[in-house]
């Protein structure tokens, strides 16, 4: 009967384990995802300076990027945003209270309404998707860099 030697299989210092991480690659995760929290934290200062809350903003680039054939509607935003279908429901009243959304019954399916920006909601998404392009064209090569870094 063989002996097991628990020191045999026992990695070097700095050699990963089977399905374990090197301190680079989590040193990497943890700037990728301080990267990501950044520019979060940007985005929603970007679009309260737009006077939008972080959320509605979201809403109007999911409206705004929407190319089902199916018209956009309360739960294509409840999935694309990770929130309850009446949270989106909620959603959308303030925003067509605030002049953002347009709600218009589906002829197909009176229960559901497609939802559609209005031309200042559309006015406000450009000014804010400029900005979020140049801030992105900064990071783009340092999040490819650090990504890369982790998945080595």
């Amino acid at each position: 009967m063989a002996v097991d030697d628990p020191e045999i299989d026992k990695p070097e210092p700095n050699e990963p384990e089977t399905g374990a991480l090197t301190r680079e690659q989590y040193a990497a995760l943890a700037d990728f995802r301080f990267r990501l929290r950044r520019f979060m934290a940007f985005s929603e200062a970007a679009a309260a300076r737009a006077g939008l809350p972080p959320q509605q903003h979201q809403a109007l680039l999911t409206l705004a990027g929407h190319a089902g054939r199916a018209p956009a509607t309360v739960g294509l935003l409840a999935e694309q945003l990770l929130i309850a279908p009446h949270s989106a429901a909620e959603l959308v009243t303030r925003m067509v209270e605030g002049g953002l959304l347009t709600k218009v019954r589906v002829a197909e399916d009176r229960r559901r309404s497609a939802l559609s920006l209005t031309p200042h909601a559309e006015a406000l998404l450009r000014t804010l998707t400029a900005a979020h392009l140049e801030e992105l064209r900064g990071l783009a090569p340092v999040l490819a860099d650090v990504l890369a870094s982790a998945t080595r």
